[in-house]
């Protein structure tokens, strides 16, 4: 960890203020600057590496010798820095036949993808862009690109991975990563499994709109994010703003009508959220509406206008919307907790003897089964850090065209502001 820290603190005391880009000269700016430490992969937590280094145990590294360096471009960086080698590749280079270094930039790939925090990183970073200039990270992409359609979701998140080490604010690695992510998800039943790659995917869905502001598809999948955590309003906002930006008729119309879905729970939300923040009259009178609508099964809805009547002194009300919670949702603890602490205040030892044993019940319950779950998440984890993955059938279409369009359309803008300029130079 201290070695870690240390080459934060190293790379954070190099980083100058970067020169304006075009977008932020003609007034598009991201809407939030992160520290780099939370923005660049080297820097920030990797949450889900653990299931990458398990690759790790296919290289061997060595130091090459000065023979190799003199005749190498990038020889001078690669002094006193281990690269990696494939079992099979050590046999072929110690019987003379010689090793493309597109290999071992391939290699050096694979390892950074799969632990950017790895010793090298940096140093792998700058023997390839010597040696390639940018159009190594573009190849590292494509790979990924082509992993992710065949369904090889560990070998697209690695080239990703690895393609933001060379570049941690590449938008078409960004984007990739965390719609890789969204894939892994989706498709696993390991609950720790799935609640880093979900983090990690709207992390990286935040962080692409943060940094990318005008890139439509990135406020598209985060909605969809958004919604999956109940998250309504959140939602909106990231659908309004892909509105914004969206040429595409059919996702157009595709947002237009989730947001028409999630109009009425976006008001709900705000409403419970008006309780949950003591502002208790204006969310009742936001929420009691919805109690005769297509929302008054809901639970979250009765146990928040509980809570807003308890605090309005509404006692009685209070009590038919927590039992009509309890009809929905038996063992919400929250509200037999809400319960309890009224049918404490009016002494009432029958409810209070009955609830008191009911979440005692619940909590005995709740206890024995996260000690089962977290046991049979521990075993599949580790079987999951110690296998390859299988490949993914039916996996999502990674087409570029989203991102292509969006470059073009900068690219276009880019040449008009240009002409603009040499028009006033002129006159």
């Amino acid at each position: 960890m201290s070695t870690i820290k240390n080459r934060k603190l190293q790379k954070q005391q190099v980083i100058h203020e970067e020169d304006k880009t075009f977008l932020q000269n003609i007034g598009v700016t991201r809407t939030v600057e992160r520290p780099r430490e939370e923005s660049d992969i080297q820097l920030r937590e990797d949450r889900i590496g653990r299931y990458f280094r398990k690759y790790l145990n296919k290289f061997v590294f060595v130091e090459f010798s000065e023979e190799f360096m003199a005749k190498n471009k990038a020889g001078d960086l690669m002094r006193g820095v281990p690269i990696p080698l494939r079992r099979k590749e050590v046999k072929e280079f110690a019987g003379g036949e010689g090793i493309d270094f597109l290999v071992l930039a391939e290699n050096m790939a694979w390892v950074m993808g799969c632990d950017p925090h790895f010793k090298y990183t940096e140093k792998y970073c700058a023997i390839l862009r010597k040696l390639y200039n940018k159009k190594l990270e573009e190849g590292m992409l494509k790979e990924g690109r082509d992993a992710a359609e065949q369904g090889e979701m560990d070998n697209a998140c690695i080239h990703f991975r690895a393609a933001l080490c060379m570049q941690y604010d590449y938008m078409h690695a960004m984007y990739s990563y965390a719609r890789a992510c969204r894939v892994m998800y989706e498709n696993s039943r390991n609950e720790e499994y799935i609640g880093r790659f979900k983090a990690e995917a709207l992390d990286w869905f935040e962080l692409l709109t943060e940094t990318h502001p005008r890139f439509a598809m990135g406020y598209y999948y985060l909605g969809y994010s958004y919604l999956n955590m109940g998250l309504y309003g959140k939602a909106q906002l990231a659908w309004q703003s892909f509105l914004k930006f969206a040429r595409n008729s059919k996702d157009r119309k595709e947002i237009n009508k989730r947001l028409t879905q999630i109009a009425h729970p976006v008001t709900i939300e705000d409403g419970c959220l008006k309780i949950g923040n003591g502002r208790y009259e204006e969310g009742i009178d936001i929420l009691e509406p919805y109690l005769q609508s297509q929302f008054k099964d809901w639970w979250p809805l009765h146990y928040y206008l509980g809570r807003g009547y308890v605090q309005a002194g509404r006692t009685g009300e209070a009590v038919a919307e927590f039992k009509k919670v309890l009809m929905t949702n038996g063992s919400h603890l929250e509200t037999m907790r809400e319960l309890l602490a009224i049918y404490e205040e009016e002494d009432d030892r029958e409810n209070i003897r009955k609830y008191s044993e009911k979440i005692k019940l619940i909590e005995d319950a709740q206890t024995a089964e996260q000690a089962k779950l977290l046991e049979a998440t521990q075993k599949e984890s580790k079987k999951l850090e110690e296998e390859e993955s299988a490949p993914i059938e039916n996996p999502e279409s990674f087409d570029t065209s989203d991102v292509d369009d969006y470059q073009k359309e900068i690219e276009a803008e880019k040449k008009h502001g240009l002409r603009k300029a040499k028009t006033k130079k002129k006159e």
